[in-house]
């Protein structure tokens, strides 16, 4: 009993410690309690993961078993190599079809380990994969849908086990800068495949050094799974709706009347307000997947789930958790091909008003935490900022095309790779434009912003941009967006220069402000460019 109350002391001693925050201690006690595998124990998992007693499945293993997969379903699955991880590594991406079905099917995108020191994910998609291969339980579902996986997206940072890619980039905060070729290599298949739903597998840290500040001894989180889906208004009310009803409840719900009673919340991540720590739900940002996606019109989420820094702790749960919502997925797209397509159909003629700015609502509730202190269940009373209700503080009336400057080639090559269709005009031409009056701004975000939460970002402005009509002549070579188009939000979203998530902010555009001739390289046509 003085060993058991020793180890107590000093595990709270730990936890104390502003040094060790990131620390994600989990005594088996509450493992055993809260989040034990031990149901799963008869359920047959074939990965390479569970082959052995310790460690993850290692690309070498990843990419034998994706081999012999291969070979027992070769009518259905296949593999393409998608790009190189920036230490030469292939990137595996496999296609799950029937080929033989000729109708137009609902394509789904799912992708793990685009954070190397998140497992489950991987290994939840390489049991997937398994399964189609090993079993016909799941063919029916090849009559709808059309399935594309990328298991380890992230494969130098994964084989370090290291969240970052090899150059230091987090790859879910580039997503509009696309400065890896990892990156660029996702969003190259993605754009080909062109997925109508996308879901992507991440695991989270359940114990934050803000989680210090609750209770004596400090809090850690409940939920065995997160929902993080967009709350970005410039994505149609359609899409978020339908994304929540349509896929993120049916998932919560197969979660939760599972025979492991799954925990599961809408995401959260934790930051501080006038010194006090409070919640942020959801994210409104077009630098990381689940926005992005959504802003390249697709019903998406990412899903995240409890794991990082836990080892092998609960494994069995985290990776039948990773499936079993990935497996609800197909089957949402399954059961809605029609309203899917509709619903997507609908947006591309869109005439809302394109925002720039918006602010989260704010509102009291309550989180289910377990308490380090006597490891008991508690609902704790939090702050929330809920993406999922924004509101917007800065409007401008939707143009029908961006024209961006000649010098802007970088810019125009991003939206590219991301899907949309921009168009050089060989000939010089007039057009009446509104120009941005933006004097004393500059490119406010540094390097450092890339490695920020989905929720934090930084306003690149000082201000709000004025605008100015006028004609304006363009040389030839000047590039011209229509925003009558399948990735038009997203356009707008990259864009407009006070948007904290766009090209000025993430330095694709490179516009100091300073001079008071320099001019921001983008205009807004609001009528049909003319160009003879």
């Amino acid at each position: 009993m003085q060993i058991k109350k020793t180890l107590r002391f000093l595990f709270l001693l730990l936890l104390s410690q502003k040094a060790l925050a990131q620390f994600n201690p989990e005594p088996e006690s509450i493992t055993e309690r809260y989040f034990s595998d031990k149901l799963l124990n008869d359920w047959k998992i074939n990965t390479p993961a569970f082959s052995k007693k310790s460690g993850f499945t290692t690309y070498k293993e990843m990419m034998a078993f994706l081999q012999q997969n291969l070979k027992i379903k070769k009518d259905i699955l296949s593999m393409e190599m998608i790009g190189k991880s920036q230490k030469g590594k292939n990137i595996p991406l496999i296609v799950i079809s029937n080929p033989k079905i000729k109708e137009k099917k609902v394509r789904v995108w799912i992708q793990g380990g685009l954070h190397g020191d998140e497992p489950a994910g991987t290994e939840s998609l390489l049991y997937l994969i398994s399964r189609f291969a090993e079993n016909s339980d799941l063919d029916y579902l090849l009559n709808r849908i059309e399935i594309a996986i990328v298991p380890m997206a992230n494969i130098d940072g994964y084989e370090i086990q290291k969240r970052e890619s090899a150059n230091g980039k987090d790859l879910n905060r580039d997503q509009t800068s696309l400065r890896s070729p990892e990156t660029i290599a996702l969003k190259k298949a993605w754009t080909r495949f062109a997925p109508e739903v996308s879901l992507d597998l991440h695991e989270y840290r359940a114990y934050r050094k803000d989680f210090t500040r609750f209770g004596r001894a400090g809090i850690t989180s409940r939920y065995d799974a997160m929902f993080l889906f967009s709350g970005n208004l410039n994505v149609p009310d359609s899409i978020r709706n339908f994304t929540r009803e349509g896929f993120v409840e049916p998932a919560q719900r197969f979660l939760i009347n599972d025979t492991l009673h799954y925990k599961v919340q809408d995401y959260l991540t934790t930051q501080k307000y006038g010194g006090k720590v409070e919640f942020n739900l959801g994210s409104v940002h077009a630098r990381s997947s689940a926005s992005n996606w959504a802003l390249g019109n697709c019903f998406s989420t990412l899903l995240e789930i409890r794991g990082v820094g836990l080892d092998r702790k609960s494994y069995r749960r985290r990776v039948m958790a990773g499936w079993k919502v990935a497996l609800s997925y197909l089957n949402s797209a399954y059961s809605n091909p029609m309203k899917i397509k509709m619903l997507l159909a609908a947006t591309h003629q869109d005439t809302k008003p394109v925002v720039v700015l918006s602010e989260r609502k704010t509102r009291e509730d309550s989180l289910l935490v377990i308490d380090l202190d006597n490891e008991n269940e508690i609902q704790i009373p939090v702050t929330i900022h809920d993406a999922l209700q924004s509101y917007p503080i800065l409007k401008r009336e939707r143009p029908k095309a961006y024209i961006l400057a000649k010098s802007e080639r970088k810019a125009a090559e991003n939206l590219r790779l991301l899907g949309v269709q921009v168009d050089s005009i060989s000939n010089k031409f007039e057009a009446e434009v509104e120009s941005y009056q933006v004097p004393g701004w500059g490119n406010q975000a540094d390097d450092e912003d890339d490695n920020q939460d989905e929720e934090d970002s930084k306003s690149v402005s000082k201000g709000n941009a004025s605008l100015k009509s006028g004609l304006k002549n363009f040389p030839a070579g000047t590039y011209v967006i229509y925003l009558n188009q399948d990735k038009g939000n997203l356009v707008c979203e990259l864009l407009e220069p006070e948007n904290p998530n766009g090209f000025l902010a993430v330095k694709v555009i490179r516009f100091s402000g300073i001079s008071r001739n320099s001019e921001y390289p983008v205009y807004r046509s609001m009528k049909a460019i003319s160009i003879k």
